[in-house]
């Protein structure tokens, strides 16, 4: 997972190495002949290699019981050696084929317990604490290393350009007996002149007979003791159709939100790309919505939920609108001089300091019991197979949806007919919240319907977007008007000034999404036509289906 432009970098501590790491892992069956290698080219193609002393590193990897640090897209470890302490996230995915360029956040530790390192503020402890929750860190393995190190410089200059390691390792479970051995050498680039180094690579594996190796030792460390990283909860089933009853139809579909909740809510806590706080909501709304449109037919147990889920839902819209304004802020300062952006630094330092207490608050409530508990309660009612029962054919989706959806609609155009190019923003607001539950309900049974419901959702997100886009230009612009007002210690007058044109660039935005309201509820109209025929089909060609009572 990389991190996006508009994330919260966390604040610099003692001892961190935070980036990336580039290097050249290939694996080796002779760390002997790499050695004479070395030995016999102290010099090569303008590159110096000196030898350095030979580290002996000791690693302990971790995650919870439920693998939520691998769904992040990391590997956790501890590491000890050369008297100091240290912990690492490393991502689990390379952005090249030909290297291994991943993302490394470093924290020095004071001790070596996983709770220690939960509780640091640093840039490793806080994502871990982020992701982990409640969850203990559990170990995995270890892996025991004798590092043999060889600088890499040009001639004639002091600064290193990478570092080769002969590494001999072995792998063990915790406090266990050894499970496996493996040698490799490892190039690792230590600054962006990495062509000096493509070459030396490309050298060694030529006279030393190496390969590029195919794994990670955490990989492998995986592998030798028998674990098999867990993947998000996945509930079945999530398929609807038009055999099915309302209810069999409702409960699919919240299988469906609570996997994909499943899936994004480790990214959301961990922070660092805004899109999966998106997805998380997404699938958090999804869930709420089935409950609201379908609860007359729902079981009573899962109602319960509901307040639970309103209450989470808040807590992830204060950090979700805050990554907007960010992410917001960033493309308003791209497009302004050079001279005026450093102007914006102190208001995208004060909504990054709000940030942070928005997910403090998201974590906070995410990690409390009540959640907790009825999410527990939710995926054990929702994994637990459905009784079959004896339905009537009124209860079927196919001719239950079509007055749920009708309904909604009714309301939808009863709203969207009042509006005017100066109705006040409340009102347009409440229109799009009609969209939205016209929506979610056509979504859940669109299988059944085909292509005109495909047709009308397609309308339906085009004109959600663009009322979304006045509604979030409307909270911004307000977001300043009250910072404004009372300016929070440390925002200059130019910043001042910058938020001015900023509320008049989100003014403009307003305006530019209102006037395509017309045009946008003119498509949905038309595609409602198309739909409303094919609801009335389907429920007129079901009848006929039907078996006589009496057979």
């Amino acid at each position: 997972m990389q991190m996006s432009s508009s994330n919260l970098s966390a604040k610099q501590h003692p001892g961190q190495k935070n980036g990336r790491e580039v290097e050249w892992q290939l694996a080796c069956t002779d760390l002997g002949s790499v050695r004479r290698w070395l030995a016999d080219h102290g010099t090569i193609d303008g590159l110096v290699l000196e030898p350095r002393s030979t580290l002996q590193i000791f690693d302990t990897y971790l995650d919870t019981n439920d693998w939520r640090i691998h769904r992040a897209g990391f590997a956790l470890r501890i590491r000890s050696g050369s008297g100091k302490l240290e912990a690492t996230l490393k991502s689990l995915h390379s952005a090249s084929t030909e290297v291994a360029d991943r993302e490394e956040l470093n924290e020095t530790l004071e001790n070596s317990e996983s709770e220690s390192m939960r509780q640091s503020n640093g840039p490793v402890g806080t994502r871990v604490h982020a992701v982990s929750g409640a969850r203990a860190l559990l170990p995995l393995f270890e892996v025991r290393t004798s590092r043999q190190r060889f600088a890499i410089c040009r001639e004639d200059e002091t600064q290193q350009l990478g570092e080769i390691a002969l590494d001999e390792t072995v792998i063990s479970r915790p406090r266990g007996e050894p499970r496996m051995s493996m040698q490799r050498v490892e190039v690792e680039a230590l600054t962006e002149a990495r062509e000096p180094l493509q070459s030396l690579v490309k050298t060694l594996r030529t006279d030393c007979a190496l390969e590029m190796a195919s794994d990670t030792k955490y990989s492998q460390g995986l592998k030798s003791v028998g674990l098999a990283p867990g993947t998000a909860p996945n509930f079945a089933p999530t398929v609807v159709d038009d055999s099915m009853t309302i209810v069999e139809a409702a409960l699919a579909n919240l299988r469906r939100y609570l996997s994909a909740w499943h899936i994004h809510e480790p990214g959301a806590r961990l922070g660092d790309n805004p899109e999966e706080l998106h997805d998380l909501r997404v699938a958090g709304r999804r869930l709420d919505a089935i409950l609201r449109q379908f609860g007359s037919s729902l079981p009573a147990p899962l109602l319960k939920l509901r307040p639970t889920l309103k209450t989470v839902l808040r807590a992830l819209g204060h950090a979700r609108d805050l990554d907007v304004a960010l992410i917001d802020l960033e493309t308003f300062s791209c497009e302004l001089p050079d001279s005026d952006r450093e102007g914006v630094e102190p208001l995208k330092q004060h909504l990054a300091t709000e940030r942070g207490r928005a997910r403090a608050r998201m974590l906070s409530v995410l990690d409390s019991i009540r959640v907790q508990k009825n999410f527990e309660e939710l995926t054990s009612l929702l994994a637990a197979p459905s009784a079959p029962t004896q339905q009537s054919s009124a209860e079927l989706a196919l001719n239950t949806a079509p007055e749920l959806i009708r309904r909604r609609y009714r309301k939808l155009r009863k709203g969207a007919d009042l509006l005017r190019p100066d109705s006040s923003m409340a009102a347009y607001h409440k229109v799009r919240g009609h969209v939205k539950k016209l929506r979610y309900v056509l979504e859940a049974v669109a299988v059944i319907y085909g292509r005109p419901a495909d047709e009308m959702l397609r309308s339906l997100r085009r004109w959600q977007e663009k009322l979304g886009e006045q509604q979030d230009a409307a909270v911004a612009s307000r977001r300043l008007k009250v910072l404004a007002g009372a300016p929070p210690k440390g925002i200059p007058p130019e910043t001042l000034f910058l938020m001015g044109r900023l509320a008049e660039h989100y003014a403009g935005a307003a305006v530019r999404a209102r006037k395509l309201y017309a045009k946008d509820y003119r498509k949905v109209r038309g595609r409602w036509k198309r739909l409303r025929v094919k609801l009335e089909h389907s429920a007129a060609n079901d009848e006929l289906k039907l078996p006589d009572s009496g057979t």
